[in-house]
């Protein structure tokens, strides 16, 4: 059994999988992004700041929910978050499409079996170029 304390309330929890907040503090935080959702879906093109001051949330649960995927800016709202990779801008999780394919790619290429080597057919040499005994 593995018991930590809440990064939030400091309550001791038997701890499972994920970031190490209790289920209490869990289900505050889920709350908090449907709030975040909700806002968002009433105001398109909000920024992080925008946000922040009407939802009660930090900046960095936004950036973290963006990492994760949970939430998608407009393609137009610069909210700062870039790929991981090459550096350009993203509205949702790590990585752009373009580092996500190329990884995929690669991630393929690895995983493929390397091809049998066809086998060899030796051909019968003529006993010309063969060492043999003198009869003595």
């Amino acid at each position: 059994m593995d018991v930590r304390n809440c990064k939030n309330c400091r309550r001791l929890f038997n701890y499972i999988s994920g970031p190490s907040i209790c289920p209490q503090c869990r289900e505050e935080l889920e709350k908090k992004f449907q709030d975040v959702k909700k806002f968002l879906f009433d105001n398109r093109g909000a920024t992080i700041k925008t946000v922040v001051e009407n939802c009660d949330v930090d900046e960095a649960q936004i950036r973290q929910w963006i990492r994760e995927e949970r939430l998608e800016f407009s393609p137009g709202v610069d909210i700062g978050v870039v790929c991981e990779t090459c550096g350009n801008p993203i509205t949702t999780g790590r990585f752009c499409e373009k580092c996500k394919a190329s990884m995929i790619n690669n991630l393929n290429e690895a995983g493929k079996r390397p091809e049998a080597e066809a086998p060899k057919i030796i051909k019968p040499q003529s006993r010309e170029n063969k060492m043999r005994f003198l009869n003595q």
